[in-house]
């Protein structure tokens, strides 16, 4: 039978003083607001962030996420060509159609032109004619888009198409779920992440009559008014008001911030700077733990060896008030036990609980050091022949 193992650490080296360190205030005029520090996993701000809402343009940030994994894994090429069908261009081309990169019909654009053109510019017409290149028709992707979320965890999230366009209520998420798909993607593909993410501007199309290259600048509001922003995604509808997902890193802490519900396009650079700069400010990262550091060693099942080393996967860090000078930080080391064996070198078995006065928990994977195989029919004896006589 399974039990809750706990190991209880008490810091006081470096950082034994009041344990009275409530967040600092905030306060936005979005109706929905999020912020987590992915340095410790920490929640700085949360407001409304479990209401479902319809996330508008946001939902190209799963179009994106399902591109850049493909792309990853080989499965896609960025070179590889799609073609516009004219179907395709007919529905989303025009005034009617929203945010568009300007493609024609029957043009062949390579995947990584309209992932610039989703990233960059927000193109509806882009969103749906890579989902079609890549599954074939827009409702097979939304079906992709619908299992990814599932596999992360997306618990209250729902797509119906892969551009965020109103359909009724179909399409649907929360903020917490869009800074889950934002982490997701920033720790999954890096690289990629940097690559189509940071364009401050694209060029595609010509216009009518003057045939001039069309260039747009990229709708992030953080880009240029924030240092180290990077990501993500804005969106906007009637229904859905003006939203942003967005990220920046600074000093080796990366803040992941969502906004939702703005009555402007103003509103929304003036709340997402001011959000997003309270989360560097107000808040400071303490080191833990550097990488690869044994914390604690766990008790195994049925393996080649009874115990196991429980080592941070990262450099571990808390997140504390910037105006508390210091703080008490308690540190539990948390796992279902005795672990199972055969466990893998690297597989996250336990996590890492810190609690700093009265600000949230911050939970923090651990992971195994060496690899444990099961034991052999004789270990297996023995266990059971020790664990029988106490």
């Amino acid at each position: 039978m399974k039990t809750k193992h706990l190991f209880l650490i008490i810091f006081t080296a470096a950082l034994a003083l009041p344990a009275t360190a409530a967040a600092p205030p905030f306060d936005t005029g979005a109706k929905v607001a999020f912020m987590i520090d992915l340095s410790s996993g920490a929640t700085l701000y949360e407001k409304n962030a479990d209401v479902r809402m319809p996330p508008a343009s946001m939902a190209k940030m799963m179009t994106s996420h399902i591109a850049l994994n493909l792309l990853k894994k080989g499965d896609i090429k960025a070179d590889q060509m799609c073609q516009v069908r004219p179907e395709t261009w007919q529905h989303w081309h025009g005034p009617e159609a929203g945010s568009t990169m300007f493609l024609s019909p029957g043009e062949q654009v390579s995947i990584d032109n309209l992932l610039k053109g989703i990233v960059t510019l927000s193109g509806n017409d882009a969103s749906v004619v890579l989902a079609e290149c890549i599954a074939g028709t827009e409702p097979a992707f939304a079906a992709r888009m619908n299992d990814e979320a599932k596999r992360l965890g997306m618990n209250n999230s729902h797509f119906g198409n892969s551009n965020g366009w109103p359909d009724a209520g179909v399409t649907y998420t929360t903020a917490r779920d869009l800074a889950t798909l934002a982490r997701a993607t920033i720790e999954t593909t890096p690289d990629l992440y940097k690559r189509y993410y940071t364009l401050e501007n694209f060029t595609w199309g010509r216009t009518l009559g003057g045939n001039q290259p069309i260039t747009q600048a990229n709708r992030n509001p953080l880009l240029g008014r924030v240092a180290g922003a990077d990501g993500l995604k804005t969106g906007h509808t009637d229904e859905a008001g003006y939203g942003f997902t967005g990220s920046a890193i600074q000093n080796g802490r990366r803040i992941i911030m969502v906004v939702a519900g703005l009555d402007s396009f103003n509103h929304r650079i003036e709340e997402s700077v001011k959000f997003m700069n309270w989360g560097f400010l107000a808040w400071k990262s303490q080191p833990l733990f550097p990488e690869g550091r044994k914390i604690a060693d766990a008790k195994v099942q049925l393996g080649s060896s009874a115990t196991v080393g429980l080592v941070a996967p990262r450099n571990l860090a808390v997140t504390l008030p910037s105006a508390i000078a210091h703080d008490n930080v308690r540190v539990k080391v948390v796992y279902d036990g005795p672990l199972k064996a055969p466990i893998a070198q690297g597989q996250h078995v336990a996590d890492l609980v810190v609690t700093t006065g009265d600000t949230p928990p911050q939970t923090m994977a651990l992971v195994a050091d060496r690899a444990v195989a099961k034991a052999g029919f004789f270990g297996r004896m023995w266990t059971g022949l020790t664990s029988l006589f106490g």
